[in-house]
């Protein structure tokens, strides 16, 4: 498979894959590994799409967290982290490797913000709890069946 069906696949599969696995590494160095929503699934959150829009060629990844979660002191830690996004049945993933960082743009946290979210965050959109993680891959390593194709996301200097 060339480069540019990889790239339109793996932007496919991260609109209708059913989770995102965030892993970071803790403390003494070994990956964690866990679901997270996958917020650029368009079918559970349409109204986010259009974030997305711009990002078709970077593959930006945002995911929402808890401030005082493990994941978040992991990342504080060692931003070095990877999301991998699969639909199993079909043989099929994409993993994006990069570093991830804590958003702190209150304008950011509230276009992403969802109804609902209330039961997490009590507070709304300002709990401090309510943390938004941004991941800028870069690099991608998808596959289907017997497939595969490897890319740089790199930005060129």
């Amino acid at each position: 498979m060339d480069e540019q069906e990889a790239r339109r696949q793996s932007l496919e599969l991260m609109s209708i894959a059913e989770a995102a696995f965030l892993t970071t590494v803790d403390r003494e160095g070994f990956p964690q590994t866990r679901a997270m929503v996958n917020l650029r699934q368009s079918d559970q959150y349409p109204g986010l799409t259009g974030l997305f829009d711009g990002h078709r060629d970077d593959f930006l990844v945002y995911l929402g967290s808890n401030r005082s979660s493990n994941k978040v002191q992991q990342v504080r830690e060692n931003p070095k982290a990877s999301v991998y996004y699969c639909v199993p049945s079909e043989w099929r993933g994409l993993m994006l490797g990069g570093k991830i960082e804590i958003v702190t743009d209150q304008a950011l946290k509230e276009a992403i913000w969802q109804d609902g979210w209330e039961r997490y965050y009590p507070g709304g959109v300002t709990d401090p709890e309510y943390t938004i993680l941004k991941l800028q891959p870069e690099i991608a390593k998808y596959y289907r069946s017997l497939d595969t194709a490897e890319f740089s996301l790199r930005e060129e200097a």
